[in-house]
């Protein structure tokens, strides 16, 4: 995904450009990323809040360096082309620290192939950052599968993707899995929740096997790249399609972007 990046560490109130010769272990405990697209931003105060609590779990309570270090992460990023930032806090030599990078943006979709994953390989599903290794190598199996991304379930239920959040439409409702399955509580999905709720559409929750989305029009939501419709389920169920409602939707959740600076 980093077709460039560029890795900087938080020291002394700065962000400081890292040594990638430097050869340190590190554990990631929290992480977040977001799409900017010349010079403009969705959603930006929610990943703040969220990478800001996660942090705050992972035991790094200085919430000023924490602001301090968000806003030099914010005024590094360029004002044209597309980028795909990432805000880390890491454990490193038994220190907690942060780091940024600047990465370049991947190229953008707007439908998925998925399929189901066999494991569940995360040890801090509500946390966005500590599996997202772990979340890969599994993504990259369903890769060989032929998918591009794959399918968590907790219990049997639907409840995340590997890079993504899952939402389906029955009729005119808009359903989700609950919030008490193993899920990170992913900002796109709240901000399709969002514009739901600004134009008066039922949202519920659904508590479903991969068996019970049979016929349904399913999106696979994050901050990259927004809405894509998931065309294809391997060995899953056969879905539905709303091409015209999905290409509105994906224009809504583009027109809230906002500056960020």
């Amino acid at each position: 995904m980093d077709a460039t990046a560029t890795l900087y560490d938080w020291a002394a109130g700065a962000l400081v450009t890292r040594d990638d010769c430097e050869v340190v272990e590190t554990e990631l405990l929290a992480a977040d990323s977001f799409l900017v697209a010349s010079g403009r931003a969705l959603a930006l105060s929610l990943h703040r809040e969220r990478f800001a609590e996660t942090a705050a779990f992972q035991g790094f309570g200085d919430r000023a360096s924490l602001d301090a270090f968000w806003e030099a992460g914010i005024a590094l990023l360029p004002d044209d082309g597309r980028w795909f930032p990432r805000f880390e806090l890491v454990r490193a030599r038994e220190a907690l620290r942060l780091r940024f990078r600047l990465r370049t943006a991947p190229p953008l979709g707007t439908d998925l192939v998925v399929a189901t994953a066999a494991t569940d390989p995360r040890q801090a599903p509500h946390l966005k950052g500590p599996d997202i290794d772990r979340l890969n190598a599994l993504r990259q199996r369903a890769q060989r599968d032929g998918a591009q991304e794959a399918v968590l379930l907790d219990e049997g239920r639907v409840c995340d993707g590997t890079t993504t959040a899952l939402l389906w439409w029955r009729g005119e409702t808009l359903c989700a899995p609950p919030f008490e399955l193993a899920r990170v509580d992913s900002v796109s999905a709240r901000t399709v929740r969002g514009i739901a709720a600004a134009l008066r559409i039922p949202v519920e929750e659904e508590a479903v096997r991969p068996s019970e989305l049979e016929g349904v029009t399913l999106w696979a939501v994050n901050a990259l790249h927004g809405i894509r419709d998931v065309t294809v389920w391997v060995d899953g169920p056969a879905l539905g399609h709303d091409p015209a409602r999905t290409s509105a939707w994906r224009a809504r959740f583009g027109a809230l972007t906002r500056p960020l600076r």
